[in-house]
């Protein structure tokens, strides 16, 4: 198997989700007591996020940088960055690095793609939401549409999410105002909603709502199973 470099601690309740996918996915395809190569760099979110608050992109971008270059020569063959929101930076660290680096953006088009959805609701941090990173690449490169929550709706998704999420909270009341922004993206058009922050999944699942749910972070996780198999399932 090839071995994965994962970035992770943004959050860690995000990466412990990752770490646990897919050492389950490579037992699932391998058996046994089969178990995935993982090189892991888990960032000090304390440290990580004032810097994404304040905006300062290239300060955060180049600690991303040589976080992803220590796991590089620490032998990983792949990167997988366990956050959405730092795919922002995702153009540079790859092209700072000299392994492949397995985009979230992409993995999840390459699902939405097969079933014909054509606009898709998203939700994320307000960085992932407000910013063009996200849809712009989905757009330009999938030609898929992204619709996303009212500004008063994204102030809900990322307190609970900053306030919540990534301090390993899980509430009803939450989840009841996430259903209601998820309502509100399927009338404005959405084939199918895009949960587009590893720690969103704690919160809702496919059975909580009416349309097709993408969790990212599944998707993202399978993609790095695909990569450290490869012809290793053959074996």
């Amino acid at each position: 198997m090839k071995t994965i470099g994962l970035l992770g601690g943004m959050s860690w309740e995000s990466t412990l989700v990752y770490y646990r996918l897919i050492n389950q996915g490579v037992r699932a395809r391998l058996g046994g007591l089969r178990s995935a190569p993982i090189v892991l760099n888990s960032l000090d979110f304390a440290e990580v996020e004032p810097l994404q608050v304040s905006g300062d992109w290239p300060a955060l971008t180049q600690v991303l940088i040589d976080a992803a270059r220590r796991v590089e020569q620490a032998g990983a063959e792949g990167l997988v960055i366990a956050s959405n929101t730092m795919h922002k930076a995702a153009d540079d660290i790859a092209e700072a690095i000299d392994i492949p680096l397995i985009h979230v953006v992409d993995v999840t088009a390459a699902a939405l793609e097969p079933e014909g959805v054509e606009r898709v609701g998203l939700l994320g941090t307000r960085f992932t939401m407000e910013d063009g990173f996200w849809r712009d690449r989905l757009k330009s490169r999938f030609g898929i549409e992204t619709i996303v929550p009212e500004p008063d709706q994204m102030t809900t998704i990322n307190r609970v999410i900053f306030e919540e999420l990534c301090h390993g909270v899980v509430r009803d009341d939450s989840r009841r105002r996430y259903l209601q922004v998820i309502a509100s993206l399927s009338q404005r058009g959405a084939h199918a909603v895009i949960l587009g922050c590893t720690e969103i999944g704690m919160l809702v699942g496919p059975d909580d709502i009416p349309v097709p749910l993408y969790d990212t972070t599944e998707l993202h996780a399978a993609a790095a199973v695909d990569f450290a198999i490869g012809e290793a399932a053959q074996d």
